[in-house]
C-alpha cells in the first residue's frame, strides 16, 4: 500500500462512512443507568429500545429486537450537542480555502450548511466526546447579521443536515470601530421596517422577508451574539417590542440581569470556562457563572469557547468545570442535552419514546476526565469513535519496516 493509498484509508475510516449496525435492525441496550433528562429522572437497570432511528419503549415488559447490547450498569445518556460553532465548515483554520463559514458579503438570508462537510475530519474527534448533534452557525461578514444556523448530525452520512434555518445569528456589542450604538439601531431598524412594510401579495416574499417573518412571529430564534449587562437589557426590551424569540451567546455579564432573564424566559449560550474579563463587556466572567443563572431560573446552554469547532469534544469537560462550581449535574446535563432540543426545537436531547435515537453509552460518569464512550447510536445506527489521532497514533506506535514515524 503506498503512503498515499495509505492516508486516504485513513480519511475514510476517520470520517466514519461504516455503520456496524443496519438502520433496519431493532436494538435493545439492557442493564443501563439511564439518565433520561426527562420527568423520569434516572433510571437504574433499565432499557431502551430503538428501531427505524427512533426510540420505541423504556422499559418495556418484554423485549424482542434484533440486537441486544448489555450496558452492565454503564451509564447512557442522550448524544450531547455542540452549539455555535463551524464543525464541517472549517477543516484547517489557517487555510483560507477550507473555512466555508463566513463570507464579506453575509447577511440575513447566508445559509452556510450548503456548504457543511460530513465527511470533515473533525467530525469523528467530535464523536469521541459524545457529541452526536450540532449546531452550526456562520461567523458572518461586514453585516452584523451573520446568517442562518442549521442542525446536524455526526453520523458521517451526506444527510447529515437535519434542520436548515432554525435561527438568525445577529453579532451585537462592541465593535473596533464605531458605535454599538449603531449596532443596535440596524437591528431596531431591520424588524420595524419589515414590521411596518407593506407586503404585495402579488409579488412572492424574498428569502430575507420570509426570515424576518418568522422573527416576528417567534418561529425562528434570534440569537444575539453580545456580552454586557446593558446591551443585554436593551435586547430584552426588544423581545417584549417585537415579541421576539431571543437567545443570548455570549453573556459573561448575564449574571447581573440573571433575573430579568429569567423573567423573560431568555436562554443564555455561555461557556462555563470563562473566567476572567476579554474585554470592558465581560467584567464579570467567572466559572460560577453557569452555576448562578441556573439558580436563577434561567435556561442555560452550555457551549465551548474559543476554537469550538476543533474542540467541541471537550465539551463534557466544559460541563463538568461547571459542576464542580455550583451547577447541578442534572442542570449541566440538561445544558449539553434538552435544553439545546428545547430552544432550537429538535425531536432529540433526551431519552423518551419517539425521540431521535442519539444515545452514548458511558464507561462512568460522562463529566469525569478518565471516562470514555463505550458505545454511540445517531439516528438508531451504531457508529465508530475512533478518529484520525487514533489510526495516527496506531500507525507511529506500531513496529513496522517502515522508520518510526517516517523520520528517516
Amino acid at each position: 500500500m503506498t503512503k498515499l493509498t495509505k492516508t486516504f484509508s485513513l480519511s475514510l475510516v476517520a470520517a466514519g462512512l461504516f455503520s456496524s449496525v443496519a438502520s433496519a435492525q431493532s436494538i435493545a441496550i439492557i442493564n443501563a443507568t439511564i439518565h433520561t433528562s426527562t420527568e423520569q429522572g434516572v433510571l437504574e437497570g433499565a432499557s431502551v429500545v430503538i428501531d427505524e432511528g427512533k426510540i420505541v419503549a423504556i422499559n418495556p415488559e418484554s423485549i424482542n429486537a434484533d440486537t441486544t447490547v448489555d450496558a452492565q450498569g454503564q451509564i447512557v445518556t442522550a448524544g450531547f450537542i455542540g452549539t455555535m460553532n463551524q464543525l464541517g465548515l472549517v477543516e484547517v483554520g489557517a487555510v483560507a480555502g477550507s473555512r466555508d463559514g463566513g463570507d464579506d458579503k453575509a447577511s440575513i438570508d447566508f445559509d452556510p450548511s450548503l456548504a457543511f462537510n460530513p465527511r470533515s475530519s473533525l467530525i469523528p474527534y467530535a464523536r469521541k466526546g459524545g457529541i452526536t448533534q450540532d449546531v452550526i452557525v456562520p461567523n458572518g461578514g461586514e453585516s452584523i447579521f451573520a446568517g442562518l444556523a442549521s442542525v446536524v448530525d455526526l453520523s458521517g452520512s451526506f444527510d447529515s443536515v437535519n434542520q436548515k434555518q432554525v435561527a438568525l445569528v445577529v453579532h451585537l456589542g462592541e465593535k473596533r470601530k464605531g458605535s454599538r450604538a449603531m449596532s443596535m439601531k440596524t437591528l431596531i431598524d431591520k424588524l420595524e421596517g419589515h414590521k411596518s412594510a407593506k407586503k404585495d401579495d402579488k409579488k412572492d416574499p424574498t428569502t430575507e422577508q420570509k426570515i424576518l417573518d418568522k422573527v416576528l412571529s417567534g418561529e425562528m430564534p434570534l440569537i444575539a451574539s453580545v456580552q454586557r449587562a446593558s446591551d443585554i437589557y436593551e435586547l430584552v426590551k426588544l423581545k417584549d417590542t417585537f415579541g421576539i424569540n431571543l437567545v443570548i451567546h455570549g453573556g459573561d455579564d448575564a449574571v447581573v440581569v440573571a433575573d430579568t432573564l429569567a423573567k423573560a424566559n431568555v436562554p443564555v449560550i455561555i461557556s462555563s470556562m470563562a473566567n476572567l474579563p476579554g474585554s470592558f463587556d465581560s467584567m464579570h466572567a467567572n466559572l460560577a457563572n453557569a452555576g448562578k443563572l441556573e439558580k436563577a431560573g434561567v435556561k442555560v446552554i452550555i457551549g465551548v469557547a474559543g476554537d469550538s469547532s476543533h474542540n467541541v469534544y471537550q465539551l463534557r469537560f466544559d460541563a463538568g468545570n461547571a459542576v464542580s462550581y455550583g451547577m447541578t449535574q442534572q442542570g449541566a446535563l440538561n445544558a449539553v442535552t434538552s435544553n439545546i432540543a428545547d430552544v432550537f426545537g429538535l425531536n432529540s436531547g433526551a431519552i423518551a419514546t419517539g425521540k431521535r435515537a442519539n444515545l452514548v453509552m458511558w464507561s462512568n460518569d460522562p463529566f469525569e476526565l478518565k471516562s470514555h464512550v463505550s458505545k454511540m447510536w445517531i439516528n438508531g445506527e451504531e457508529v465508530s469513535t475512533e478518529a484520525r489521532q487514533d489510526k495516527l497514533r496506531e500507525r507511529y506506535t506500531t513496529e513496522s519496516a517502515m522508520p518510526r514515524a517516517y523520520t528517516k
